[in-house]
């Protein structure tokens, strides 16, 4: 299993993080490790030597079946259900990678990095360019997005990893994440939601 994700989706957030709006050249694309990955609502646990850590929430979608260099009319076939995500980020230590030219790997992939909510078949949702998400922290609204507000569509994404990578059965792609990211502490509750509906809970130790 692969997990994808793509930095710089949003305007809003790449003008708060990164200080541009535009759309990339094209789209920016990360890995995480399989270790990165959480679910089921197991607990986060904080790691206390990599500064600041901050929560993004993002929608999820899964690959479904084996693909390469797949046209991007073709792409929708690909996947089969989404969910909200939280991509976890080392901050400070994102910054200083950014600052060198180095990779995201060690801000990105980490243990647990990659928390995955409960899967929402597509055939049971709106298009995947129009869901609205949302991510809360202790009862309290603190990020929202709608997938229409993505520079790179869904199937913009898989039709250009595609060219790189073989998808196959059981990959995931973290779809970018919009404005609003911020810090977790020890003790917080996360919940996110997809349409309105509690699809993400886990606590943070």
């Amino acid at each position: 299993m692969k997990i994808f994700a793509v930095g710089m989706n949003y305007a809003q957030h790449n003008l708060t993080l990164h200080e541009q709006a535009e759309r990339p050249e094209t789209p920016v694309i990360f890995t995480k490790c399989d270790t990165a990955l959480l679910k089921d609502g197991k607990p986060f646990f904080i790691p206390d030597h990599l500064g600041s850590i901050e929560y993004e929430a993002e929608l999820v979608v899964r690959i479904c079946k084996l693909g390469k260099t797949i046209p991007v009319r073709f792409a929708h076939r690909y996947y089969d259900a989404v969910t909200v995500g939280i991509d976890f980020t080392a901050r400070d230590l994102q910054k200083k990678l950014r600052k060198a030219g180095l990779p995201w790997d060690l801000c990105k992939g980490f243990d647990g990095s990659a928390v995955l909510g409960e899967w929402v078949s597509t055939d049971k949702t709106k298009s995947v360019q129009q869901l609205r998400f949302r991510l809360d922290v202790n009862g309290k609204p603190v990020q929202e997005g709608y997938s229409g507000d993505m520079l790179y569509t869904v199937d913009e994404i898989i039709a250009y990893i595609s060219r790189y990578f073989t998808l196959r059965t059981g990959d995931l792609l973290f779809t970018g994440c919009p404005s609003g990211c911020g810090p977790v502490r020890i003790d917080d509750h996360l919940e996110g939601y997809l349409e309105g509906k509690k699809v993400l809970a886990f606590n943070c130790k």
